[in-house]
């Protein structure tokens, strides 16, 4: 019996705990604004696409946008698994992509794949950077 209840305890360490893997959107927020909004808006293109309803799209797929080859050829459909493999690396994700910037960080980069699902729900209704301006403090 005691080697059951320890195998049992053992599982239990194992088991992915509630939440740990999940971002802070409001962090998320401040981090987009920080690292992403010099070429990313969430409803205009810009250097980079639009982000807004990025959940679920096929990558290369924002109308009026100017994609690499690569991304346009790509097969991939943004999820929190995609996105952090993108911005882990987008050049592993996807070679011949134009995108140079790295999150090194796995909560940071957490916190902003919540944030990004977060407003990709919110649809087109008015958030804080839905204009393309960062928002007043």
């Amino acid at each position: 019996m005691p080697r059951f209840a320890i195998m049992l305890f053992a599982i239990a360490l194992m088991a992915p705990q509630p939440g740990a893997a999940a971002g802070d959107p409001e962090r998320g927020e401040d981090l987009y604004e920080r690292r992403c909004f010099a070429c990313h808006s969430l409803d205009a293109n810009r250097v980079g696409p639009a982000h807004r309803g990025v959940f679920g799209r096929k990558a290369g797929a924002v109308p009026g946008y100017n994609y690499s080859p690569a991304l346009k050829r790509s097969e991939i459909v943004w999820d929190e698994a995609t996105l952090d493999k993108w911005l882990t690396n987008p050049q592993a994700l996807i070679p011949g992509q134009r995108m140079g910037f790295r999150l090194g960080d796995a909560v940071e980069r957490a916190d902003i794949i919540a944030f990004l699902k977060r407003e990709s729900a919110a649809g087109s209704s008015a958030q804080s950077l839905s204009s393309g301006r960062p928002r007043e403090r």
